[in-house]
């Protein structure tokens, strides 16, 4: 009986082993074919296995909570950057966990494992990355917009006529502009001859000339290529003159007023272009242009003059009706350079106009007309530079300083007997603000700095991307 015993109980502990060793062979160091010493030592095993398996569901499971943090606090579901794929570690950490949520799969997988006996008291599985790399690890979201032209100038508030960044290729922009101009000057035409230096014997004139103009605008510009742009303007002028003159020594000490104006199509221009380099963040850009201006508006000439000598019984001198045009065509080559120096975009330029002289030219008056033969306008060189600043994604600061020098008047070869050389500096100032990704408002204050300039001049312009 004792013996019978005996057997049973080796033969339900040798069955006992094999149905734990076939539940436990993933986990299990032991060769498969050793067998077991005693049930005592095998139930131990499994029970240490089993606080094993425990522990490290414990250990996902804080990786887990970790990574689900980690993306509410990013709001990662929520963006729509495209940011780059999750990280091979990324997904091994999370296809482990799902796999843990399966404990029967890892109890009856038939494979052997290393033991799990002599493993440290918190294992964690070597494809899961933890909780202090993923905190460190770099969390990139999103792209930012690249740059389609990346060799073009940066925009600045316009303040000169010749704008610094050219047209986009195959892009229209229409740029409608109303420019208000006032100047004033005194004076005083002595019309006799004098004995002596103190003594005149004839007329003294006294007069002030208040000038108004506006002139409104179209302009179109087309992108041929992105460093090449076509451009043409069509403006409409309104002046308006005020001359206040009093005659001393004529009897009559009441000043006398004379007001003229003048309305029409202005000269239309043509202009060219061409962005000569590539530039850079820390290279200059170089624009070539090339303006040519036409005589469309009303020039000089075919206005009548009132040439009577001024006298207590009529005649003024002055124009009855004010042109709307310069009466000659012109060339002007221009060069451009912008320096971008952040915050800030450095700015300057050059310039030369050539005006084309006429032939049989002859003045309209009151008594007939004049013969002048050939007149040529001298030539005008000017220069400009300033700087330009963004104050924020809108909106942008310009200032600068505008000067052009007009040579004197050739008639017949030789130099006019009343020309001179004529200064204009011009002090300016110019704001711009992006209304939306079509249209921009610019504005501009000129300041006159010499005589001869006006004394002041507003310009409003509106870039509309067609």
């Amino acid at each position: 009986m004792k013996m019978g015993k005996s057997r049973r109980r080796a033969a339900f502990g040798n069955g006992l082993a094999g149905i734990v060793l076939a539940a436990s062979g993933s986990f299990a160091h032991a060769e498969p074919d050793a067998p077991p010493t005693s049930v005592d030592s095998l139930k131990q095993r499994v029970e240490e296995q089993s606080r094993q398996i425990e522990l490290l569901k414990r250990s996902l499971a804080e990786q887990q909570a970790v990574l689900d943090q980690m993306r509410r606090s990013l709001d990662i579901g929520g963006l729509s950057g495209r940011g780059p794929a999750p990280s091979a570690a990324t997904e091994s950490a999370t296809s482990t966990a799902t796999a843990t949520q399966r404990p029967a799969a890892v109890a009856t997988s038939p494979s052997p494992a290393p033991a799990v006996a002599n493993a440290p008291s918190n294992p964690v599985s070597p494809a899961a990355p933890r909780p202090q790399q993923i905190a460190q690890a770099p969390k990139p979201v999103g792209q930012a917009p690249e740059r389609k032209d990346t060799n073009r100038p940066p925009p600045v508030a316009p303040i000169f006529e010749q704008p610094g960044v050219l047209t986009p290729r195959d892009t229209w922009i229409v740029e409608p502009s109303l420019q208000y101009a006032y100047s004033s000057s005194n004076r005083i035409a002595l019309i006799g001859y004098t004995i002596i230096p103190a003594l005149l014997i004839g007329l003294i004139d006294v007069r002030e000339v208040k000038s108004n103009s506006l002139m409104a605008a179209v302009t179109m510009r087309r992108g041929i290529t992105n460093r090449f742009e076509l451009e043409a303007k069509i403006p409409y002028v309104y002046r308006w003159d005020s001359s206040v003159s009093r005659e001393v020594a004529t009897g009559s000490a009441n000043p006398q007023v004379f007001d003229t104006d003048g309305k029409g199509l202005g000269d239309i221009e043509l202009t060219g272009r061409y962005q000569l380099n590539d530039g850079g963040a820390d290279k200059p850009y170089y624009i070539a242009s090339l303006r040519f201006k036409t005589r469309t508006g009303k020039d000089p000439f075919e206005v009548e003059v009132d040439r009577t000598v001024r006298s207590t019984t009529g005649g003024t001198g002055l124009q009855t009706e004010i042109p709307t045009g310069s009466g000659f065509y012109s060339l002007q080559p221009g060069l451009t350079v912008l320096v971008p120096s952040d915050p800030v975009v450095f700015f300057g330029g050059v310039s030369y106009q050539y005006s084309f002289k006429r032939d049989n030219v002859k003045q309209k008056t009151n008594e007939g007309s004049l013969p002048l033969g050939e007149v040529q306008p001298g030539g005008a060189f000017g220069f400009n530079f300033g700087m330009g600043l963004a104050l924020n994604e809108r909106s942008s600061f310009s200032i600068g300083y505008d000067h052009l020098s007009v040579g004197k008047v050739k008639q017949n070869g030789s130099t006019a007997a009343t020309s001179v050389r004529v200064q204009l500096g011009t002090l300016l100032l110019g704001y711009s603000y992006r209304l939306d990704a079509q249209r921009t408002l610019n504005l501009s204050l000129g300041a006159g700095l010499t005589a001869d300039t006006p004394d002041v001049q507003l310009t409003l312009r509106m870039p509309i991307t067609l």
